[in-house]
């Protein structure tokens, strides 16, 4: 369902972008060749976010190609699960690693994210949703 332009995720599986799940995301390398990994993510009711550093394959790819798959499996029911097809809205720095920290609590309950190398700079992708499909109940 589209509101305002918008995917609107399923009443249904709302829950798992508030879950601690890991969203897999899928993009295409420069050759086409496809790249999936988990990540940690946020949700702020428009956009799924999460937090790469600048130097990673995956924003290489999405400044290429900013087309994307997310899948979320409910860490409770491994058959229910949310895919989110879409594309990235904007690609922001995050210069105090903001984004990050407010993963890092909401995933490892630390106020600070305590893998940071020097030298690392983070960018926060936000993902505007155009498809989901879902499974289980």
């Amino acid at each position: 369902m589209r509101e305002n332009g918008r995917v609107e995720i399923p009443e249904g599986y709302r829950d798992l972008l508030e879950s601690t799940a890991l969203v897999h995301v899928a993009t295409l390398g420069p050759k086409g060749e496809p790249q999936n990994n988990p990540v940690w993510f946020g949700w702020d009711g428009g956009h799924i976010k999460f937090s790469q550093t600048k130097t990673r394959q995956k924003i290489r790819n999405l400044r290429g190609e900013p087309r994307l798959a997310l899948s979320l499996v409910d860490p409770a029911n491994p058959y229910r699960y949310l895919e989110i097809r879409g594309e990235v809205d904007r690609i922001e720095e995050d210069p105090d690693n903001d984004f990050i920290n407010e993963m890092a609590k909401k995933y490892m309950g630390v106020d600070v994210y305590p893998m940071h190398q020097p030298g690392d700079e983070r960018v926060v992708v936000y993902v505007r949703p155009q498809h989901t499909t879902q499974m289980g109940a």
